[in-house]
């Protein structure tokens, strides 16, 4: 199973962007998708440090939603 998380592209450098999501910052390698490359302000979807697809917006906002009710529904263990 693959699990990735949307974020956000606040800067580039070649092949390499700086991405936020809820305040947490990583360094995402844009190889995969140097094809169409994305640009600052889009929002990526983001697995072990590499950003597999460009998504909107509204599908960045709803996978954070989901990932929401999931953890809710997680016990602490």
């Amino acid at each position: 199973m693959c699990l990735a998380f949307p974020m956000c592209i606040t800067s580039i450098d070649g092949l390499k962007a700086r991405c936020e999501a809820r305040g947490e910052y990583r360094d995402v390698s844009l190889f995969m998708l140097q094809d169409d490359p994305p640009a600052i302000g889009d929002f990526v979807m983001v697995s072990t440090a590499q950003a597999v697809r460009r998504v909107s917006p509204e599908e960045a906002a709803l996978s954070w939603e989901l990932w929401d009710l999931i953890l809710a529904e997680t016990p602490n263990v």
